[in-house]
């Protein structure tokens, strides 16, 4: 996992009680999730209950951050100063059995594609934040 060195544009996540978890541990360069202690089931996004079982006791735990795109669309409209068109935003199957939303980074619009293997990496955004955003794998 590298950190993504660049000027600092993205706004800062909105933090609540139940994503402060996430947005912690990727402020540590971690992608993590939550795990419900009581079946077990990993889910993303963060939520106070697991959909399965009904348990309100969530854990969070980390994910290595590998995977591959299961989809992706180039974004062009509308524009926000704060990013670099196109935006390409993918949903990533990750290694352990959640699905992302993100956005894919290094790597030519063109060149992306389903299936693509990726890994973490994280993109710093205001008020000493981060991000978890991927990029194309170096190794399989």
């Amino acid at each position: 996992m590298t950190a993504v060195e660049s000027e600092v544009t993205r706004p800062a996540p909105i933090l609540t009680e139940d994503n402060e978890g996430y947005w912690t541990a990727a402020r540590q360069s971690r992608l993590s999730v939550q795990r419900c202690a009581q079946c077990g089931r990993l889910q993303h996004p963060p939520r106070p209950m697991c959909p399965v079982c009904h348990s309100l006791d969530q854990r969070t735990v980390d994910l290595v951050g590998t995977g591959v795109v299961y989809s992706f669309s180039l974004l062009h409209h509308p524009q926000h100063p704060a990013f670099t068109y196109p935006v390409i935003a993918v949903l990533v199957d990750l290694d352990e059995g959640v699905r992302v939303a993100s956005n894919l980074i290094g790597i030519d619009p063109a060149d992306v594609r389903i299936g693509l293997p990726v890994q973490v990496s994280f993109a710093p955004a205001k008020d000493d934040t981060a991000v978890p955003v991927f990029e194309p794998r170096t190794t399989a």
